[in-house]
């Protein structure tokens, strides 16, 4: 059954009242698109290495426990609310899982050391010369990591933003105050990192237009601008290490 977004905001204050398992079982199924999207959003950090239907699952246990968890008088729509926990919970069941092999995350760990020093010593990004000679590695070697740890890059810079949009911790403050603080700091979040993506060079600002807001796999993105699927997890992993760069003091901050 398909609700309107009015009618799923009357259910959500029934449910909150009542406690009725029934109104509950109709949010699951009316924001249920939170967790297909969320699984699509993320699906490049652990379609080689994980099942969908389990990452849906654990998607579909963190809806739920949002649903319970969810506070109307906090002043904010469920969507923006169950998407933070839905997110967060996947990414933190493909960390439990350690579904990235140890030898591509070291590899992606060092690359991006490498790439953050360069780029702070030199002003500029440095090339993929660069940072082979200062890693010791030949440039092909570099070429062939940087596609092979896409994933790994991706999740690296997800965690990165996860942890920055949950800094302010559980919602546990009276009078809305949480609210407001956390809403302020995503946004200007995101003017951060809509700039550091419009600093991006015309390839990478592609490929990560087309993989985080098209949704497109790795493939289909090959497909649109006609390179090799490895080429493609090139430009993604080096994409992921400026904007890693570029964020890094703030998010931390």
């Amino acid at each position: 059954m398909a609700f309107t977004p009015q009618q799923l905001v009357e259910i959500m204050s029934r449910y909150k009242e009542t406690g009725d398992k029934k109104l509950r079982n109709d949010l699951v199924i009316g924001y249920s698109n939170v967790v297909k999207y969320a699984v699509i959003s993320t699906r490049n950090m652990y379609q080689k290495y994980a099942d969908a239907d389990d990452i849906t699952s654990e998607g579909m246990l963190a809806l739920m426990a949002a649903i319970d968890n969810f506070d109307p008088s906090k002043n904010v729509k469920f969507e923006t609310y169950a998407s933070i926990k839905v997110r967060g919970a996947i990414i933190d069941y493909i960390r439990k899982q350690d579904v990235i092999p140890r030898g591509v995350r070291k590899f992606s760990r060092e690359v991006d050391a490498t790439f953050s020093r360069l780029f702070s010593e030199f002003g500029r990004e440095p090339t993929n010369a660069e940072i082979a000679s200062a890693m010791g590695i030949t440039e092909e070697k570099l070429l062939k990591g940087l596609a092979a740890s896409a994933a790994a890059a991706s999740f690296s810079f997800e965690e990165m933003l996860e942890s920055g949009t949950m800094s302010f911790g559980e919602e546990k403050e009276s009078g809305g105050t949480w609210e407001v603080e956390k809403n302020l700091h995503t946004q200007e979040r995101n003017k951060m990192l809509a700039k550091a993506i419009d600093d991006l060079n015309d390839q990478q600002r592609t490929v990560v237009s087309l993989y985080y807001y098209e949704q497109l796999r790795f493939s289909d993105i090959a497909k649109v601008m006609s390179v090799s699927e490895s080429r493609v997890c090139q430009i993604h992993s080096k994409a992921m290490m400026k904007l890693r760069h570029s964020l890094e003091s703030y998010i931390k901050a």
